[in-house]
């Protein structure tokens, strides 16, 4: 069976303009082109555009994506067996946030008490499951189960005020970091104000600080796509800002 670009867009729910900028990137090329100009995507294209939409629900970038589809030792097979498993821990998620909400709504209906911790549990929960589900198998390689175990009950283990706070951390966080970089000078007062709120925000996390461990996120910042993008998607050099501003943080602390 084969597909021009406005077929296979009508089946996979996507616009042509959209598998059009997959063909540009390199991401999804076509079978061959026609006599007439047209594309033509055929079953093994078809295969790898539902790869492609099922690492586009989990929020993987198309960078990313385009890196692993592109790989040579890119197993289908294995891949969908990831997308199963990420999927289910997707639906348990969102099934104890419905769970919440549900006990919420008894609460407030009076026939049953529930604690303003009980309240965050859900959300708390999430936090964990996603930051297994992304990054588990790397950070547990890195720093160890203990490690990350300890940190899962911290962050389960959060009050209302705490959850609340850690969240106005991040925000303060992004905010600063975006007037500091202005600056261009990673030493300056307004960047090591950055580089304490992350220590406090990585606090809220870590049951101790380590300035080595401390010097090795701001790397993995810099390092791994995934976070590069997620600091530099405003202004490109955020990641290796904070980077720089971190250890020049860390260093007076040494």
């Amino acid at each position: 069976m084969e597909y021009t670009v406005q077929k296979l867009g009508k089946l996979a729910g996507v616009s042509t303009r959209t598998l059009r900028y997959y063909d540009e990137m390199n991401l999804l090329k076509p079978a061959r082109i026609n006599s007439s100009g047209y594309r033509i995507y055929g079953q093994t294209e078809v295969d790898l555009l539902q790869q492609i939409l099922l690492y586009r629900e989990l929020g993987m970038s198309l960078d990313h994506i385009k890196q692993i589809v592109n790989n040579p030792s890119f197993d289908g097979v294995k891949a969908l067996n990831a997308h199963r498993s990420q999927l289910l821990d997707k639906r348990q998620q969102l099934d104890k946030l419905i769970a919440n909400v549900e006990k919420t709504i008894s609460s407030t209906e009076g026939s049953i008490n529930m604690t303003n911790n009980e309240k965050f549990e859900g959300f708390k929960q999430k936090i964990v499951d996603d930051n297994e589900q992304k990054y588990g198998n790397e950070i547990r390689d890195k720093y160890g189960d203990d490690a990350v175990d300890q940190s899962n009950a911290k962050v389960q283990a959060m009050t209302q005020a705490q959850h609340l706070d850690v969240k106005q951390l991040a925000k303060d966080i992004t905010s600063t970091l975006a007037v500091a970089f202005k600056t261009g000078d990673p030493a300056s007062e307004l960047a090591q104000n950055v580089a304490e709120l992350h220590k406090q925000w990585l606090m809220f996390y870590w049951s101790e600080y380590s300035i080595e461990a401390h010097e090795a996120l701001a790397q993995m910042y810099v390092d791994d796509e995934r976070f590069k993008a997620y600091y530099d998607k405003e202004v490109p050099g955020t990641a290796e800002f904070l980077r720089n501003a971190i250890v020049v943080y860390t260093n007076a602390l040494k």
